[in-house]
């Protein structure tokens, strides 16, 4: 892609159809994007990468970081995605490097990944630790994506 990046904290004037088509590679039950929005009107903080080319149509968002918290002491940054089509031009890096300073604050900024993607978050300044997690993929069968 040859357009430019804005990148916005603000979730004004982006809607469900903004989020179609593309996010949650992988997941088996992948999330509606309505169910999407929802996830980032929840959020404590958020950043999203969006597509402004006026040859394209409608904003469209390209790429997105959330987290969750107490506002105080902790945050969890539970999601980072970035279209396919718009990787390797450093969307996913910028959006974590804002969302960390949207979070400077905090004692703790927690996240998990997959090993293969630990190089990355390195970079970016996090340190591998272990994590327990609990997976309900059933849970998001009625959330499933749509097209």
């Amino acid at each position: 892609m040859t357009s430019a990046v804005r990148y916005t904290t603000s979730l004004e004037g982006i809607s469900a159809d903004d989020l179609r088509g593309g996010f949650w590679v992988g997941w088996p039950n992948p999330p509606s994007a309505e169910t999407h929005l929802a996830m980032l009107r929840g959020s404590e903080a958020l950043v999203l990468a969006v597509d402004d080319d006026a040859d394209a149509g409608p904003p469209r968002v390209v790429g997105f970081v959330n987290a969750i918290g107490d506002g105080v002491l902790a945050a969890y940054v539970p999601c980072l995605e970035v279209l396919r089509a718009w990787q390797g031009q450093g969307i996913g890096s910028e959006l974590v490097r804002r969302i960390l300073a949207e979070l400077e604050p905090r004692y703790m900024i927690d996240l998990v990944c997959d090993e293969d993607v630990v190089p990355f978050y390195e970079r970016l300044g996090l340190t591998p630790y272990r994590a327990m997690i609990r997976r309900d993929r059933a849970a998001l069968a009625g959330n499933a994506a749509d097209t």
